[in-house]
């Protein structure tokens, strides 16, 4: 008599991580995306090897036209620059300026959306009325002022642009706060006597963060435009090499030399573009109306 055979054991449940990228890759264009940002994140870490020193030391000829002069493979400004140079470094410079300022943005967006959606009344009138305020206001006139009482350093920027992109997080975590605040698990913590504060930040938060945390990309992308405009104006920090430092000083010999410009302006419409096609996979991914995949 033959033993019987013992039930054969279910699959294990993929990851969560394998989950994410199974539905992250669905999207092509936000796969495109993703590689275009690990191309942004190599130039960074490749500028030190390339340009050890200084990204704004003379490095040849004035106007070196790019693949002309093997020294200086993207060419240089009109000061004898490497264009080259300037590239690797101010992916560092972007990439820090839109993760630090989209750090500051959501913190401020967070605390004030959270308070306001949480306890609602008059709490919720008077950060609305302050939100709205700040609304009124466009954002790249009221970075303009910032940056004129405060400074052009580069630290004074970043804390400018991350004053001025905190409404939108603030609504979207508002929203959250008050679809969640009646919830059975919220009402459940709060019978056993849980503090508004715990309640606020250990069990709605982790549940409204997905829509905010789509926005981050979208935040992150303007405060590199930002930034750029503010440097093709004049008002960017000249001891660092900026793509928004390089256009502005190439807008100078626009007509003869328009690759003096044309390069970085390439750069930050593709470093952008990573960003908006990064936020639209998150979006289809975090999204809970989105067909479970």
């Amino acid at each position: 008599m033959s033993l019987a055979e013992p039930d054969a054991l279910p699959p294990p449940e993929p990851s969560r991580l394998r989950v994410f990228w199974r539905r992250y890759r669905r999207n092509r264009a936000a796969v495109l995306g993703l590689i275009l940002l690990f191309g942004v994140i190599l130039m960074a870490l490749l500028a030190g090897i390339y340009e050890p020193v200084d990204p704004l030391r003379r490095a040849g000829a004035p106007l070196t036209w790019p693949f002309t002069d093997q020294a200086t493979p993207l060419g240089t400004d009109q000061l004898g620059r490497d264009i080259l140079a300037g590239i690797l470094y101010g992916a560092r410079i972007s990439l820090m300026i839109g993760l630090v300022a989209t750090l500051i943005s959501i913190t401020i967006g967070i605390v004030i959306g959270a308070v306001s959606g949480y306890f609602g009344g008059w709490i919720d009138d008077v950060l609305m009325r302050v939100t709205e305020a700040f609304q009124t206001i466009p954002s790249f006139v009221l970075l303009l002022a910032l940056v004129a009482i405060l400074g052009s350093s580069i630290e004074n920027i970043v804390l400018a642009i991350g004053i001025v992109s905190w409404t939108a997080p603030a609504r979207l975590a508002r929203a959250e706060f008050m679809s969640l605040r009646k919830r059975e698990f919220v009402e459940a913590v709060r019978n056993l006597g849980v503090g508004d504060a715990a309640i606020i930040f250990r069990e709605i938060l982790p549940n409204a963060l997905p829509p905010v945390v789509v926005y981050a990309s979208v935040i992150m992308a303007l405060a590199i435009l930002m930034e750029s405009a503010l440097a093709f104006l004049g008002l960017g920090d000249p001891n660092y090499a900026s793509w928004g430092n390089m256009i502005g000083q190439g807008r100078a010999v626009l007509r003869s030399d328009w690759f003096v410009a044309a390069i970085p302006g390439i750069a930050i419409v593709l470093t952008v573009l990573s960003f908006s096609l990064l936020g639209e996979g998150l979006n289809e991914v975090l999204n809970p109306r989105q067909k479970k995949g």
